[in-house]
C-alpha cells in the first residue's frame, strides 16, 4: 500500500504525523512523497485561525478532485481542523472516506489497514519528516490556559503532561537516529508536570536531556509568562547546550488587552521576566508573537504595544491580525476592531520590526557565529544554515556559498544581510 501523508499547520502536527507514518510503516506501508503516486492520501489539518482553515479546505479539496480523477482510492483527514469540524465537513465534503480527531491515531490506522486487531505498539516509533540532524519533543497534549482569543483548548483537549520516563525513552531514539537539534514543542512548555506530578517539571526535565551528548543544541518553544520562574532562567543561562534563545509569545502588553484576552500576567511581570533573562545570558534571542487588532484595542494601546516593540527590541517576532474564532470568548466581545485598521496598525508593527531585525543584522556583520546547516544546493553552488538564534522554518537563515552537507555545524563569517537573513562564508 503506497500512502502519501501531507501536513498542515504547527511542529505538534508534524509529531502526530510522525506518529502515524511510523505505525503504517511498522504495518509494512509503503510512504510516497508524490500524492500522485499514492493510493491512499492522507491530510492532517490545522484549523487554528481562518487562513490555516483555508489552507487546510483547499487541500481536502484537490485530494478529492484526485480521487474523483481516479489517481487515489481514499482520502483520509485528520488533525485540528477535522477534530474542531468533523459533522461539517462529512456533511459538505462525503467523498472524505473518514474524518478523525487529533488523539484518534489507533482508529486512523486501524481504517487505513482494513484491521480490526492493531494494538498501541503500532504507535511506537515515529518516522521523521524533519531532517535527520533536528526533530521535535512534544512533551504535552492539549491546553488548560484561558485565553480568550484561542480555540486550541476545544480542539486538542486538557492539558495532559507525558512522563518523564517517556520523553527520555523518545529522546534516546532521537538521539539514535542522529539528531543533534531537538526542539521542545507543547501547547506551554512551561507548566509541563503540573498535571502529573503535582508541580512544574520542565526543569528536571530539561536537566535530564542536557545530559545526552547527542544534542548539541536544546531548543525550547511555546514558553507561557506567567508560568516562568527562577529555576528556568537559570537552567538556560547555565546549561551550554540549552541555545540561547526562548519563544514567549506575549500577545500584547496593555495591561486591558492582557486581561481581556485572559493571559494571567501583566506587562510588569513580562518586563521582569524578560529582564532576568538578558541579565542571565546577554546573548539570549528572545523570541516572541502578538496579536494586532484584538477587540477593543484602542489607539493609544496600539501605540503602547508599538513603543513596547521599538523599546524591548525582539531578536525574533511573530505579528498576527486578530482572527475572530467562532465559540471563542473573544468572538462575542464587543467593539471589535474593522479589518483595515487591523492591517494599518500590524503595518506599523511590521515595519518597526524590520527596522530593528535589519539594524540587528548589521551587528553582526564581521562576527563568527556557529550555524547548523540544513540544506545543501537550493540554488547552484549555495548551503543554508540557521544560527542558534533561528528556529526551523518559522526564523531567519544564512546563506552561505559552497555545498555544505546538511546536519554540519560550521564557523561562519557574516559578511552581509538583508532585514531578515544573514549572508556569510565558512570561517575555517
Amino acid at each position: 500500500m503506497k500512502i502519501n501523508l501531507t501536513t498542515l499547520g504547527c511542529p505538534k502536527n508534524i509529531v502526530d504525523s510522525e506518529i502515524l507514518l511510523g505505525g503504517l510503516k511498522g504495518d509494512g506501508a509503503e510512504i510516497v512523497d508524490d500524492a500522485a503516486q499514492a493510493e491512499t492520501i492522507i491530510l492532517n489539518t490545522c484549523g487554528f485561525i481562518q487562513g490555516a482553515k483555508e489552507e487546510s479546505i483547499d487541500a481536502i479539496l484537490q485530494a478529492v478532485e484526485m480521487k474523483k480523477r481516479g489517481r487515489c482510492r481514499r482520502v483520509f483527514v485528520t488533525g485540528c481542523l477535522s477534530q474542531r469540524y468533523r459533522d461539517e465537513l462529512q456533511a459538505e465534503i462525503p467523498e472524505v472516506d473518514g474524518f478523525y480527531g487529533n488523539r484518534d491515531l489507533i482508529q486512523i490506522l486501524r481504517d487505513i489497514l482494513s484491521r480490526l486487531d492493531l494494538k498501541r505498539e503500532l504507535l511506537g516509533e515515529r518516522h521523521l519528516t524533519t531532517p535527520r540532524h533536528f526533530a521535535y519533543l512534544k512533551i504535552s497534549e492539549g491546553c488548560e490556559n484561558p485565553c480568550t482569543f484561542c480555540s486550541i483548548p476545544q480542539i486538542r483537549g486538557k492539558f495532559q503532561s507525558r512522563s518523564l520516563e517517556s520523553l527520555l525513552e523518545e529522546a534516546y531514539r532521537l538521539a539514535d537516529h542522529g539528531v543533534q537539534e531537538l526542539i521542545l514543542i507543547a501547547q506551554d512548555t512551561t507548566i509541563y508536570g503540573q498535571d502529573r506530578y503535582g508541580e512544574k517539571r520542565l526543569v528536571p526535565l530539561l536537566d535530564k536531556l542536557t545530559q545526552i551528548p547527542a544534542f548539541k543544541w536544546v531548543r525550547l518553544l511555546y514558553t507561557y509568562p506567567a508560568h516562568f520562574n527562577d529555576d528556568l532562567i537559570e537552567i538556560i543561562s547555565e546549561r551550554k547546550s540549552i541555545i540561547n534563545y526562548v519563544d514567549m509569545p506575549i500577545q500584547h502588553i496593555s495591561d486591558r488587552m492582557l486581561k481581556l484576552m485572559g493571559r494571567r500576567v501583566r506587562r510588569a511581570q513580562i518586563e521582569r521576566i524578560i529582564e532576568k533573562l538578558r541579565t542571565g545570558n546577554p546573548e539570549l534571542a528572545i523570541r516572541s508573537t502578538l496579536i494586532s487588532g484584538f477587540p477593543g484595542e484602542t489607539e493609544q494601546e496600539h501605540l503602547e504595544l508599538l513603543d513596547f516593540v521599538k523599546q524591548v527590541r525582539f531578536h525574533r517576532l511573530g505579528m498576527f491580525a486578530f482572527s475572530r474564532e467562532e465559540n471563542t470568548p473573544a468572538y462575542r466581545l464587543p467593539n471589535q476592531i474593522p479589518g483595515h485598521v487591523i492591517q494599518e496598525r500590524l503595518a506599523e508593527l511590521t515595519d518597526a520590526q524590520n527596522e530593528i531585525s535589519f539594524a540587528m543584522n548589521r551587528e553582526l556583520i564581521g562576527q563568527v557565529r556557529e550555524v547548523i546547516f540544513d540544506e545543501s544546493n537550493p540554488a547552484p553552488g549555495e548551503s543554508i544554515g540557521r544560527t542558534p538564534w533561528d528556529c526551523p522554518e518559522i526564523d531567519n537563515s544564512v546563506l552561505v556559498k559552497g555545498e555544505v552537507e546538511p546536519g554540519r555545524f560550521h564557523r561562519v563569517r557574516i559578511i552581509d544581510c538583508d532585514d531578515y537573513d544573514l549572508i556569510g562564508e565558512l570561517a575555517e
